[in-house]
Order: C-alpha cells, then sequence, then structure tokens
C-alpha cells in the first residue's frame, strides 16, 4: 500500500477522525519520527540541507508560473463558467522545465565580491520545486479586492486612480502574511497542528520525484499519459469553447415542451438545471473538483445541494414566498416588487450615500427566493461550524494548544534548526508598513473611515488564531464574510464601498494570513529554508496583485459591454453577487433586509443562525445514543449547509455534472480499478484543467480578440435572434424568465 493510499484510507479529511490517541504522545521529545501517523507515513523523517533550492532556476521558472497562473486566473474569472489552473498544474509542468534548465544551463561558478553561486547547482532539486509550488499556490486565487476597484469603475461610477486600486489589492494580499508571521510558533511548528491539506502536496511533490529513473514496466508513463489527456482537452475544447458551445448545456427535457414556464425553470441551465448535461469541463469542474475531493465529502455535498436546490426552492418559489413568482428561480440580480430590475442609482445621493427619503420613494429592495435562502444557509452553515467544531473536535483543540504551549517539537521541528528562522522584526516591519499604507489608501481615497480599518483588521487578529487552529486540525476554515458584514452595516449603513472594503480587510486578510500559514507548514514539512520561503512568497504574493489588477483594469477596458450578459463570456457572475451583496449589506444595509428596520421582509432568515446551531447537536447527540450506526459519523452538517454557498453566482448544473464525474471518478474507480486511479486520477485532473485552459487562451487571443466569431448556428446561437429559444444557450431561454413568462 503506497502512502497516498494510506493517507485517504485513514485519513478522513473532513470529519478529521485521527487514528491517534492524543494523550499517549504528549511527550515525544525523543522521538525520531512525528507522533502523527498521517505525518509519518507522508513525510520523512530525514533531510539533506546540502540540497540546492536558493538558485536560479527556482526564481526563473517560480516568477515564470506566478505571472502566468496570476493572468491566466484573473483573466477566466470573469467568464460565465471560471477557469482556474489548479496547482497541481504547475507541480506536473514545472518539473520537466527544472529538468531541462538543469541540463542545458552551464555549470559555472561565479564569484561576486566573495559570493560563489552556479546557475547550475547540481540536479534539480525537490525543494526548489517547493518554493516554485509555493510561490504559485499562495496567489493562485484572484485577488479579492479587484472586484472592489471593478465595483467602483462599472456600477458605481466612483472609479479611483490605478494606485490606489494597487494599493487596495497588495495591502489586503499582504497585511495577512505579516500576520501569519506572529502566529507560526503556534500554527506551524508544533506537530499537532498538522494542515492535513498540506499533506497532500508534499505526497504529490515526493510522488513526482520518486519516480525519476523508474522504470514503467508496461505502463504509460505519468508523463506522456499527461500530454495526451491535456492534448486531447485542448483539441476537444474547441467545441463547447467557440465551435459548439451548446454542448455545453444540454437542457434536453427542456426541449420537450420550450415554451413551458415550469419545465424550462425547473430543466433549463439557467434555472434549476434538473436533466441539464455538460460537456464542457469547466462547467463541471469549477465548484466540485471531481476527481479530487474524496467522495464521503462530495455525498455531503449532494445531499445538502439536492435538499436545497430539489426540495427547499421549489417549494419556496411555487408557493410564492417573498412574491418570488415575480422574479427568475434562480438570479444573482436585486430586483423591484414587480419583477423590474433594482437601480441603485435611484436610493443613493451624489456622493453616492444611501438617501432614505429617495429609498422610501423607490421601494425596498427584493431578491429571489434562491438568492435569499442561500444566504439563510449560509447562516446556518456558520452557526453549524461553530458548534460541530465544539462537539467533534474540542478535545482535539485543547490538546493541540496545551501541545503548542508547551513547545513540544517532533523530528521536523529539530530538524529545522540548521536553518536561520526569519527573525520576527521582518515580519513586524511589513505589517506596520502594510497597516501604514492601508491607511493612507482608505482615507486619502475614502475607501472607508480610519477607524474602521482598526476595527475590521481588529477582526481579522481576533480570530485568526481560533480559525487557524480550527482548520489546522479539521481543515475547516469558517468564513467571517457574514460577520464583517453584519458589522459594518449596522455601524454605517449606506455606503457601499466601505462596505466591501471592511469586509476585505476583516474577511480576506485573515484567510491570506491563513493561506500563507499553510504554506509556511509545508515548507516545515518538506525542510525549506525559512528565509527563503519568506522571500519567495512575499515576491510572488507582490507580482501576483500587481498582475491580477493590471490584467482586469485591461479587460475592462478593452472588452465592450464587460459584465453584462452582451459581453458573453465576460458575464462577470461572481462579480455581479459582489455587487448584489455591496447592495444589500452596504448600500441598503442589513437593517432594512435581514433586521427589523421597515418591516424587512427576509428577516426570518435570521432564524437560520439557530437553525444551523441545533442541526450538528441533534446528530451528535444520535451519534453518541447510536454509536453503531455508522452513517451518522459522516454527516457533517457545515459541508452540507455550504454546499450551496455559491449559488449564485453558480448553476445548479454545475453541481450536478460535476457530482456525476464524481460518482464516476472518486467512486467506481477508485473502489473497482484501484491501480488506475492511485497511478492517473490526480494526473487526469491536472491535464484536463491545462488542455482546457491553454485552449481557452489559444480561442481568445487568436479569435475572440479579433472580433473572429463562430458563424451562428443552432450549435452558437444568436443571442439577438428575435425566436428567443433558438437564440438562448441552452434552446431553453425561459429557464431565466419569472413565473409568468416575463423575459427579465
Amino acid at each position: 500500500m503506497n502512502n497516498q493510499e494510506i493517507l485517504n484510507e485513514k485519513y478522513d479529511l473532513d470529519s478529521a477522525k485521527y487514528n491517534i490517541d492524543l494523550e499517549d504522545h504528549d511527550e515525544f521529545e525523543d522521538e525520531d519520527d512525528s507522533p502523527i501517523e498521517e505525518v509519518r507515513v507522508t513525510i520523512p523523517n530525514v533531510d539533506d540541507p546540502n540540497l540546492p533550492y536558493n538558485t536560479f532556476r527556482m526564481w526563473s521558472l517560480g516568477l515564470f508560473w506566478t505571472c502566468v497562473i496570476s493572468f491566466v486566473n484573473q483573466f477566466f474569472y470573469f467568464r460565465q463558467t471560471t477557469i482556474s489552473v489548479s496547482y497541481s498544474v504547475v507541480a506536473l509542468l514545472s518539473l520537466p522545465m527544472g529538468r531541462f534548465l538543469a541540463r542545458v544551463l552551464p555549470t559555472h561558478q561565479f564569484n561576486l565580491s566573495g559570493w560563489k553561486f552556479s546557475l547550475n547547482p547540481g540536479p534539480f532539486s525537490i525543494k526548489e520545486h517547493v518554493l516554485i509550488g509555493t510561490m504559485v499556490a499562495c496567489n493562485s486565487g484572484t485577488a479579492y479586492a479587484v472586484d472592489i476597484v471593478i465595483l467602483q469603475k462599472l456600477w458605481y461610477n466612483s472609479e479611483k486612480p490605478f494606485v490606489a486600486g494597487l494599493f487596495l489589492v497588495l495591502t489586503t494580499q499582504i497585511t495577512g502574511f505579516a500576520i501569519a508571521g506572529a502566529i507560526r510558533r503556534f500554527l506551524v511548528q508544533p506537530a499537532h497542528m498538522i494542515w492535513p491539506s498540506t499533506l497532500v502536496s508534499a505526497s504529490l511533490f515526493r510522488s513526482l520525484h520518486s519516480i525519476q529513473g523508474e522504470q514503467d514496466k508496461g505502463r504509460m508513463s505519468r508523463m506522456r499519459y499527461f500530454l495526451l489527456v491535456a492534448g486531447g482537452m485542448f483539441i476537444y475544447y474547441w467545441l463547447p469553447g467557440y465551435i459548439f458551445p451548446t454542448i455545453g448545456a444540454l437542457s434536453w427535457i427542456c426541449w420537450i415542451a420550450p415554451d413551458n414556464i415550469v419545465l424550462a425553470q425547473l430543466t433549463g441551465s439557467s434555472g434549476l438545471g434538473i436533466g441539464t448535461i455538460a460537456l464542457d469541463w469547466a462547467a463541471i469542474s469549477s465548484y466540485v473538483s471531481p476527481l479530487v475531493t474524496p467522495w464521503f465529502a462530495q455525498v455531503n455535498v449532494l445531499v445538502g445541494f439536492a435538499m436545497v436546490t430539489y426540495i427547499v426552492v421549489p417549494i419556496a418559489y411555487y408557493n410564492n414566498l417573498w412574491n418570488s413568482k415575480n422574479f427568475p428561480i434562480i438570479s444573482p440580480y436585486l430586483y423591484l416588487e414587480n419583477g423590474t430590475y433594482y437601480d441603485k442609482s435611484n436610493i443613493l445621493n451624489a456622493d453616492g450615500v444611501f438617501d432614505e427619503t429617495l429609498y422610501q420613494a423607490y421601494g425596498p429592495v427584493r431578491m429571489d427566493s434562491f438568492f435569499a435562502l442561500s444566504y439563510g444557509v449560509g447562516f446556518a452553515a456558520l452557526s453549524a461550524t461553530v458548534v460541530h467544531v465544539i462537539l467533534y473536535n474540542g478535545k482535539e483543540i485543547v490538546s493541540r494548544v496545551r501541545s503548542a504551549r508547551s513547545e513540544n517539537e517532533d523530528i521536523h521541528s529539530r530538524l529545522m534548526r540548521v536553518y536561520p528562522e526569519v527573525p520576527d522584526w521582518w515580519y513586524g516591519l511589513l505589517f506596520a508598513i502594510t497597516v501604514a499604507v492601508s491607511f493612507i489608501t482608505c482615507v486619502v481615497w475614502d475607501y472607508m473611515p480610519w477607524w474602521a480599518l482598526l476595527l475590521a483588521l481588529s477582526i481579522s487578529l481576533f480570530f485568526v488564531l481560533p480559525v487557524g487552529i480550527v482548520q489546522a486540525v479539521t481543515n475547516q476554515q469558517p468564513g467571517l464574510n457574514i460577520v464583517t458584514e453584519y458589522v459594518i452595516g449596522y455601524l454605517l449603513p449606506g455606503h457601499a464601498i466601505a462596505n466591501v472594503t471592511f469586509k476585505t480587510y476583516g474577511y480576506v486578510v485573515n484567510i491570506q494570513a491563513l493561506n500563507f500559514v499553510s504554506d509556511l507548514k509545508l515548507g516545515h514539512y518538506m525542510k525549506i529554508p525559512p528565509r527563503v520561503m519568506f522571500m519567495a512568497q512575499l515576491v510572488s504574493a507582490i507580482i501576483s496583485a500587481i498582475i491580477n489588477l493590471s490584467t482586469a483594469t485591461w479587460l475592462i477596458n478593452t472588452r465592450p459591454n464587460m459584465c453584462t450578459p452582451d459581453g458573453y463570456p465576460f458575464t462577470c457572475r461572481n462579480t455581479q453577487t459582489f455587487y448584489s451583496a455591496s447592495i444589500i449589506w452596504g448600500a441598503i444595509g442589513p437593517a432594512r433586509v435581514f433586521g427589523k428596520t421597515d418591516n424587512a421582509l427576509y428577516a426570518p432568515v435570521q432564524w437560520a443562525f439557530l437553525i444551523g446551531a441545533i442541526l450538528p447537536l441533534i446528530f451528535w447527540l444520535l451519534a453518541q445514543k447510536f454509536p453503531n450506526v455508522y452513517w451518522l459519523k459522516f454527516v457533517h452538517w457545515p459541508v452540507l449547509l455550504a454546499a450551496t454557498s455559491s449559488l449564485p453566482p453558480a448553476l445548479p448544473y454545475f453541481y450536478s455534472n460535476g457530482l456525476f464525474c464524481g460518482f464516476i471518478f472518486a467512486f467506481v474507480l477508485r473502489r473497482y480499478k484501484y491501480g488506475w486511479w492511485a497511478r492517473y486520477n490526480y494526473l487526469t485532473s491536472a491535464a484536463l484543467d491545462t488542455g482546457m485552459a491553454l485552449s481557452a487562451l489559444v480561442i481568445f487571443f487568436a479569435l475572440q480578440n479579433w472580433d473572429i466569431q463562430m458563424p451562428f448556428w443552432w450549435g452558437n446561437p444568436d443571442y439577438n435572434n428575435p425566436d428567443l429559444n433558438a437564440g438562448a444557450l441552452d434552446h431553453c431561454y425561459n429557464g431565466f424568465s419569472n413565473f409568468y413568462g416575463q423575459q427579465l
């Protein structure tokens, strides 16, 4: 049994059921290995300090991939179906590139004032490889603050200078890095802070380097398989991406009676998508990651998704809860009660601030029942996470906090003593600089008051350690976005940009801190010298922030109708949801939407906090009462409730198709074709992502960027076709109409 199989069988990433007894490991200073079994089978207990790491190869490849991934992921972030090139893709592609450089670069040793170095110090090492991956991993997601810049330009007509947006993006991305340095002694060095996801990354790097020189003995090599699958996807993606986009959403049930409103709402791709078949890997993989997510976690997602999407939402909608029949069954937009789009300019004064007189004259904001219920599910997920962690992981957390306090060390901490630690003043100076720049940014360019910045950072700092402990132990990260929106929504109602800015500093800074800590833990496991890791993370964070904002600015300035239905495929569904949230929580404020002011229509949604707290308690008590009922141990309410957290902007058929694909790969093939699954499953996911991303880039820059469009036909509908169904991508136009057939 290989390491990955042991990890998958013995380690439950989502329920954090460890096969160890923490009480037996309180004293382990003299052990020659980690006290954690999952770490022992994954991470070697030896190190070679002589392996090259701070090399020209590492920096050149790391910076190259940082630029590429930052651009590609930000570029595809605005698409109707978001594409994201994953961490594993870079890990796979950078390996042959590193080995190629090791063969061709000169080995001559240079001497600059006593500093001796070589462009090619020997074979490409695993430490160089990990550093390249880390530079990409800590910034592979798009910068959250970029959406604020887009909102100001496209929705609020209050565009700031580029430097203002740049400072906003840089500070929100990097302040978390400075915080990570302050908590690394609690979350990185202690053995019991294991950070489960890093074990998977470490296993990937070890597997890639262990195959060097390995004989495949009749089996296709991993690299050849990767190239074949990626090449096949590159060719295939021309169909859904350009020639035949209709196959990306085949709403075949709707075609039986496309004029039937209810049938279209239930089966259309822009509705609930029941029966919709997606032959577009971007739609299948965008939210579920079906080849990577463990099957038991996908089952929890499936149950939560089906319960909300196929049961709760239709009952609410067709019983006209909150007059929801006036709106589409699922939509990221906001409306007036009569179903027309909500124009925020009618409730804001000339300074862009909420005006109560204008609001009373114009009318309260309305949203479809799915959108409102998704907020309720989010409320429930937040309280369920807290209760679940206390009930199921409370003892582990307390034990590990105690372990951190006593500063017990395992073999990995002792091996890391060889390398000089990063001085605390490096992190302290970085924190001081980023906070100072944050003050300048918020005050000079009027993003929010100075006291709001202090409060947002205080929330982030207060929660970072407890949330980090939860994530390090359970692999779950309770989100603070609802908390931050609530707080500033009540303290500073009527200010939309201030609301989203506060959320970014209070929520994203916390997330960034923990993302950096996770990478530091990977470096700890793989014995990466801390000072080189510090520089690699910091440099890549700065570069990726600049590229994220530059890419978004370029697209906005060059793409007509950006972030509108006419700008397809750049419809910006994620940003549209972000905008709607800025109206709900910022411009209008939670008191008028979910509170008691003006008889808020959606006030009952707040009961979800209580429901979310009760559900884990009920099932925990049942598990205690009936310990032999096996399935009760796998009910994970935070995962169940978080299943629909991305709906909208995601569409239901993304989930249904992704989960079906997951059933094939994560369940059927893993159970009945384990040899193939163990060797090729993760490579398949990485190859499909790579081929699709490369194909989409070629399609855009070679054709779409020059307005070379595919001729219209049944498989590539013309949106301006007077026959609405013929002009819809899935030929089911009524999927986005309201109950009365009105196209909104």
